[in-house]
């Protein structure tokens, strides 16, 4: 497992940098991955883990601008080591990706490593003193995950008995990315932690028909209802949805709702993404009788929707977690994301043949 090397956080004024040029967000160099609102294109706003905005330059240093507060990134400059960096306080808005490099061409790519429901970032521009050029290509193949806490990565980073904070959670290396990277392919997020298909995380049996995945998923931004997804902006060859640990929580549960749940977010994903293979996960956090529900209530989805004319509706089942330590609030640890997105990878690599 990669080790992150956490970047100091340190403001700029772009008064003391005179030589460097300031690249908008709607420079058509800057390549971005993930559901991103451009209402104000100045400013785009996005709250998913796993965001990303590449881009490629002729220079020797780069640095990136956002709201002040917007929370955590991973970067990685052309193939080193990646790396994590903050914006913490109110007044850092911009931090230095990169100083010293050689002449020559390089490429920058970031990914917005937390969820950012409390941070509501926004991506401001980025600074060099040399140009922005058109960046690789993104790989052809493209997967969404939808999902809950595990797919967010919650509290990888940290340990069994530590209270959640955001510094310990990496999307980065939550084994929706680490599958993404092993298939050489590129992922789209939609995730929550404590969201459920009909009932988040400890709330009435009836369901939380407001903040439930369902609710949230045709839309550009959690929680905001603004401004509906433009589907034709990324279309996935295979989503994977990852949900019913927060449906089967607290034994105050309906089962025949959580199926109606998954049968109306299958509905959703359908009609959005015509062509895609949708793959039902189990996710490693449940035991006994409720991991015994949501195996029976997924295989029945899946199997009347085959049943119904969709031959690409599928299952897969992770190991549960137990054996390879625990990140914080019994999450799955770095170790067990590894794990999980090596026995994911085998199976997409021959349902995507």
């Amino acid at each position: 497992m990669k080790k992150t090397i956490v970047l100091a956080c340190l403001a700029f004024t772009l008064g003391s940098h005179a030589e460097n040029r300031v690249f908008s967000p709607t420079d058509p160099h800057i390549q971005y991955v993930g559901r991103i609102s451009f209402q104000n294109p100045e400013r785009p706003k996005f709250s998913y883990p796993g965001t990303q905005i590449n881009v490629a330059f002729e220079g020797t240093t780069l640095r990136m601008k956002c709201k002040p507060g917007s929370g955590y990134f991973m970067a990685r400059i052309d193939d080193a080591e990646p790396f994590k960096v903050a914006f913490r306080g109110e007044r850092d808005s911009v931090v230095t990706l990169c100083t010293a490099l050689s002449q020559g061409r390089h490429t920058a790519r970031l990914m917005y490593c937390i969820e950012g429901y409390e941070y509501l970032p926004e991506f401001w521009g980025f600074i060099t003193d040399g140009q922005l050029v058109t960046p690789p290509a993104l790989p052809l193949k493209k997967l969404e995950f939808i999902g809950n806490s595990i797919t967010c990565g919650y509290g990888n980073e940290g340990k069994l008995g530590e209270p959640f904070a955001f510094e310990t959670e990496n999307h980065y290396y939550a084994y929706a990315q680490i599958t993404a990277r092993q298939l050489g392919a590129v992922a789209s997020i939609v995730a929550r932690s404590g969201i459920g298909a009909y009932r988040n995380y400890g709330e009435a049996k009836t369901g939380s028909p407001d903040y439930n995945m369902p609710a949230q998923y045709e839309y550009t931004l959690y929680n905001n209802h603004s401004e509906r997804w433009d589907f034709s902006r990324y279309q996935p060859d295979v989503v994977c949805i990852n949900l019913g640990t927060n449906d089967l929580s607290t034994n105050n549960y309906d089962t025949t709702l959580l199926k109606q749940g998954y049968k109306r977010l299958l509905g959703q994903v359908r009609t959005n993404n015509t062509k895609a293979k949708i793959v039902f996960l189990c996710g490693s956090m449940l035991q006994g009788q409720e991991l015994d529900i949501c195996k029976q209530l997924l295989n029945e989805v899946a199997a009347e929707a085959r049943q119904a004319g969709d031959k690409e509706v599928f299952r897969f089942d992770f190991t549960p977690q137990g054996d390879l330590g625990y990140g914080s609030d019994w999450h799955p640890s770095l170790v067990q994301h590894q794990k999980m997105a090596d026995e994911l990878t085998v199976y997409l690599r021959q349902l995507m043949k």
